[in-house]
């Protein structure tokens, strides 16, 4: 195939129009450009930088057959391709002159991707990390609970959330170009962080989740500080939100977990979800 067959987007409406149809066809697969769309489109293109975001998709006979985002200064993000449709993308992209910084995808499309890019550009591509996307099954909540309650986190909660929001950023060792008061700011007003507390009314874990699209909500950020771990918090946080999404409607509960924590793994399988596919991240020289 040629690297013409791929196509950038004029901006986020015309990508919607032409790829919307294609993306709600695999939701869970395609759930980051189902969410991060959703996002740019209620909250403004800037919400996650200053610098424009750019959409594209592969088009064959009139038909969308995969498609790509990125916001800078994020990784270029794809659906499912094959090596032929990678690297033709990578020759497209390395013809734009454009910065690239890395690429996230299912593990086989962001390797072959990273492999072409290497081949077209000449830069190493260094694995940053890889995921596994979960799928809830039956809800099992850990027995026992630890002592507390979830509650859901509202203005009083605005320091503890900027806090536990930069904290976790360093954590996971990944970039955040979100303020960290917009991003409690816009959790506070729609309800979406949700706190276990202990009986004295201390927060000591957080979990988040995505705003319902395509009838699914994905399960993020899941945080326990350091000093706090061990103890049932996270898993008792992630009850929660589980369950007030099943609650809410959603047809499918999903969220992603660090391939090198056994640990988080490990709880979300004992909490009912189940695999759906591994993702990667690469990041390039």
């Amino acid at each position: 195939m040629r690297p013409d067959d791929w196509h950038l987007a004029e901006d986020l409406e015309s990508f919607l129009t032409r790829a919307g149809e294609f993306l709600h066809s695999r939701p869970a697969l395609h759930t980051l450009p189902l969410t991060v769309t959703e996002t740019l489109r209620t909250r403004g293109l800037d919400v996650y930088g200053a610098e424009a975001p750019a959409f594209g998709c592969l088009e064959r006979a009139g038909e969308v057959r995969a498609a790509f985002f990125r916001t800078p200064p994020h990784r270029l993000n794809l659906t499912p391709l094959t090596p032929e449709e990678a690297d033709a993308l990578a020759a497209h992209w390395a013809g734009l002159d454009r910065p690239l910084p890395g690429v996230s995808a299912d593990h086989d499309t962001a390797t072959a991707f990273a492999e072409a890019w290497q081949r077209h550009t000449g830069a190493t591509p260094t694995l940053h990390e890889r995921q596994r996307l979960y799928r809830l099954g039956t809800l099992t909540p850990p027995q026992p609970l630890p002592e507390g309650r979830g509650r859901v986190a509202g203005e009083q909660d605005r320091e503890q959330l900027m806090l536990w929001h930069d904290e976790f950023a360093v954590a996971i060792g990944g970039l955040t170009s979100t303020d960290a008061g917009s991003w409690a700011d816009a959790r506070i007003a729609s309800g979406r962080i949700t706190f276990w507390e202990t009986p004295d009314g201390t927060p000591v874990s957080m979990a988040g989740v995505s705003p319902m699209v395509a009838g699914q909500i994905r399960v993020a950020p899941v945080y326990t500080p350091a000093h706090l771990r061990g103890r049932g918090y996270a898993g008792a946080a992630t009850t929660e939100v589980s369950r007030a999404a099943l609650a809410a409607g959603a047809a499918h509960v999903l969220l992603f977990a660090d391939l090198a924590n056994p640990t988080s793994n490990g709880l979300y399988q004992r909490l009912g979800y189940s695999a759906v596919t591994d993702f990667a991240m690469y990041d390039f020289e």
